[in-house]
């Protein structure tokens, strides 16, 4: 994924007004959730006619550096392998096929990242790709495989498109309950990269999850000097919309959320701060950047009833699936 991306939930336990913030926040976080229900029929149309197979070509970059062409839907097969779990609802997966188009698309379209506007199979970089032969050795089912490549047909030659042109389909794991606006990450507005809830997420592996640093660890991962006891390193903690640390004071220095989260390997900008004697632990919430579509929250959407249509109009509300032949 586009490694400009990241953020989530927080708040911060200091000295006797610890218990107290963390009530607050954890207050905050649930009262943002939604039923899923509520989620109906999207603002623009959500069932795209049905077009034939695409013949495009794609590039792409393999480990070892190699770039050789490949049929677009056969990649987008891939795709879906490498970066959704199999056994995610039908209509998740549709979702994540036109993301993953789409996010194909405007990379190419871009043709800056790789050599001839190849993308590459790094999920640190581009998307994570496996392909059917290796899905099936590392123990993946005859089943599972065609039914996501049941969700790549439904869907062949569908984009995500904003005033005509393609979107950035920007996608994560889960963002703990809200998802984040891309000028809390980017520091530019995007108009379909907003913050919306995203509830259902719990089923995720790294819904939640804690880490502790001591005071050596955090002097060593931040550069900074730390004195006195733990409930006088952080100050001045700020928020994004998407209820992610914008940005704290540790030790006199001033960091983003995002900064954080790369200096201390979070899993999200969605964190409280235990003070302990011995240190501080942090609680992060989601997993991911949090910008765009939550691939937990999809499928939660999924299994409420949703279609792949609002699953995709919800997270990038304002935009629309066109059929690729359609674009300029």
């Amino acid at each position: 994924m586009n490694p400009k991306v990241r953020q989530l939930m927080a708040a911060f336990l200091l000295g006797a007004l610890a218990p107290s913030l963390l009530l607050h926040f954890e207050q905050k976080r649930k009262s943002r959730f939604v039923d899923l229900p509520e989620i109906t029929q999207p603002t623009q149309s959500s069932e795209p006619s049905v077009i034939s197979p695409q013949s495009k070509q794609i590039y792409v970059q393999h480990l070892d550096g190699s770039i050789a062409p490949m049929e677009l839907e056969t990649y987008v097969v891939g795709v879906v392998l490498g970066e959704m779990p199999a056994d995610f609802e039908t209509e998740a997966l549709k979702a994540q096929a036109v993301v993953a188009r789409t996010y194909t698309l405007k990379r190419e379209e871009e043709g800056i990242r790789h050599p001839m506007g190849a993308v590459c199979v790094d999920s640190g970089c581009c998307q994570a790709y496996v392909s059917p032969e290796s899905y099936l050795a590392r123990g993946g089912t005859e089943e599972n495989l065609s039914k996501i490549r049941s969700a790549v047909e439904q869907t062949v030659g569908q984009v995500l498109t904003y005033e005509g042109a393609l979107i950035e389909a920007t996608y994560f794991s889960c963002s703990g309950g809200r998802t984040e606006d891309a000028a809390a990450v980017w520091g530019g507005d995007v108009p379909y990269l907003q913050s919306v809830d995203s509830p259902g997420e719990e089923h995720a592996a790294k819904y939640t999850a804690e880490v502790f640093f001591s005071k050596d660890i955090l002097e060593d991962r931040l550069g900074i000097g730390l004195h006195g006891g733990p409930e006088s390193w952080i100050r001045g903690v700020t928020y994004t919309e998407g209820g992610g640390v914008a940005a704290l004071t540790i030790g006199g220095c001033r960091f983003t959320g995002v900064e954080l989260r790369k200096l201390l390997e979070l899993n999200s900008t969605a964190f409280s701060v235990t003070v302990k004697p011995e240190g501080i632990l942090l609680t992060t919430w989601g997993h991911g950047h949090r910008v765009g579509m939550s691939q937990y929250g999809a499928d939660a959407m999924a299994t409420a009833g949703n279609s792949y249509a609002q699953i995709l109009l919800y997270y990038y509300q304002g935009t629309r699936i066109d059929k690729m032949d359609t674009l300029g």
